[in-house]
């Protein structure tokens, strides 16, 4: 499988509609497969399917590994009879998600199917899921029970007792609380069998998953307070420096992530195994794989714990290659994608010549410096994933509007009179581009505004919280699609 003369859509799985308060892996995802295979296109590129904490973005996650719980099909519970009909009838479609409350409405579902489960003899189903994920399993489900007994404080506040990973305190945690334990497992057993049936089901229509990790990992994680070795952490397991990016084009004060930085000198010790186990499982969940922040291979930026803006920083110097043959080695029928934007020095982008990755390309940073611009389709390369624009971006019915400085260049590039062709002459020409694979989102297709935008960054408040209207799948849409697909030599 390879991503020649391709096209796909952005489509994160909480921004599904559903019946319920949030997208899941069943009817929704299945649907919108069907609908992808009838547009004549081949991609579904997903946002993070991690456990979302602080913020509910997906790229802060408890784990680098599980899946979220929030993704589970309810209809599917039911059909196992771990639920009633009745019981999910407090949840209901709204157009934005409310995390506060399907955090709690959610929990109190998923503990019923538990107990339901539990009395349909589902521990033999969970150990042999315990046993084939063994490395990263049990340490998260104990993570998890251990920030319920600490009102889900972050690990970092924790007493020296459960704050100190151990094997002996692992133990300790499966053998005393083993009920609370098992939940954990249970919502990763469900979350699992549902996601790999519903990646097969893809795969039989003809659709690709294209997955997303965030190159760092969360602090209050269970992969940082169990491997605190391999992060930059002082002897109390506190962060020294911490990750995030310089101002930019996003933020005048960067953006300050927060994420511990990796010790890459201790990783190189063995290869970097605990990346190269990670993408060995993506190899499981995805068909290709996006490296969020790629740039941090070559050089990443590095704050000192404390700083209150990602002002003041330095680069230091990244695994480069080793780390990109490691992953190469690991997954060898993956094909990467490297997000290779921002400011990207003579280095980022020799490593990106040297990995063989494609690129990506963002339509909507293009038109603020004249036909040089490397972000105008007339400049892709063929090896590149173009986009209008990613989660990140406003969504280019609101750019339109927020930026009329930039109309009179637009216009002089697209080769257009008025400002209301812009957006589907912009899509027409990014589907005719050089670019192997073209991406686009059903907000930008539908020329919707602002509240259609799913992350603004360096904000907290409404980000990840957009939903579609089932409505809007219609037979009209899927055969515009389909025109632009066909029309353009892509599939």
């Amino acid at each position: 499988m390879y991503m020649k003369r391709s096209c796909g859509i952005l489509m994160p799985i909480f921004s599904l509609p559903s019946k319920y308060c949030i997208g899941s892996f069943g009817k929704e995802s299945r649907d919108f497969i069907n609908f992808l295979q009838k547009s004549g296109h081949s991609y579904w590129q997903l946002l993070p399917l991690n456990p979302t904490s602080y913020g509910d973005s997906p790229y802060q996650s408890f784990s680098a590994f599980a899946l979220n719980p929030y993704f589970i099909d309810l209809d599917g519970l039911i059909k196992l009879n771990y639920l009633t009909k009745e019981d999910v009838a407090c949840e209901q479609f709204n157009q934005y998600i409310d995390y506060g409350k399907l955090y709690i409405e959610r929990f109190k579902l998923l503990r019923k199917a538990y107990q339901n489960a539990l009395n349909m003899n589902i521990k033999p189903k969970l150990e042999k899921f315990i046993k084939k994920n063994k490395e990263w399993l049990k340490d998260y489900a104990c993570f998890m029970v251990l920030k319920g007994l600490n009102d889900g404080n972050s690990w970092q506040e924790w007493s020296d007792e459960y704050r100190y990973h151990s094997a002996e305190l692992v133990s300790k945690i499966e053998k005393n609380y083993d009920e609370e334990y098992y939940f954990w497992v249970f919502l990763q057993y469900l979350a699992f069998s549902q996601y790999l049936k519903l990646k097969s089901y893809a795969n039989k229509h003809g659709v690709y998953i294209i997955g997303d990790i965030p190159i760092y990992v969360a602090l209050d994680s269970s992969d940082v307070w169990s491997n605190p070795d391999l992060f930059k952490l002082d002897e109390n397991r506190r962060p020294t420096t911490v990750a995030g990016v310089p101002p930019d084009y996003f933020s005048a004060d960067g953006q300050l992530w927060g994420n511990p930085l990796y010790d890459y000198d201790k990783m190189s010790k063995d290869n970097y195994a605990w990346w190269r186990y990670r993408v060995k499982k993506c190899a499981e969940l995805f068909d290709s794989l996006r490296i969020d922040h790629f740039r941090g291979i070559d050089e990443y930026w590095s704050v000192k714990s404390g700083e209150k803006t990602a002002r003041v920083g330095e680069w230091l110097k990244g695994p480069g290659i080793n780390l990109i043959n490691a992953l190469k080695e690991a997954a060898p029928t993956m094909q990467f994608i490297a997000e290779d934007l921002g400011l990207l020095t003579n280095s980022v982008i020799e490593l990106k010549n040297q990995s063989g990755w494609p690129g990506m390309k963002v339509y909507e940073f293009a038109f603020d410096s004249g036909y040089s611009n490397a972000f105008l389709p007339h400049n892709y390369e063929k090896n590149c994933v173009a986009y209008i624009g990613t989660h990140d971006n406003d969504t280019i019915a609101n750019f339109i509007k927020e930026n009329p400085s930039l109309h009179g260049f637009m216009k002089e590039y697209l080769h257009i009179d008025s400002v209301d062709n812009i957006i589907d002459t912009m899509i027409g020409t990014l589907y005719r581009s050089n670019a192997d694979l073209v991406i686009v989102t059903i907000q930008d297709i539908l020329h919707q505004g602002g509240e259609a935008r799913i992350n603004t960054p360096g904000t907290l408040g409404t980000n990840w919280t957009y939903r579609l209207n089932k409505k809007v799948f219609t037979k009209s849409l899927s055969e515009h699609l389909k025109a632009l697909a066909d029309e353009s030599g892509r599939r």
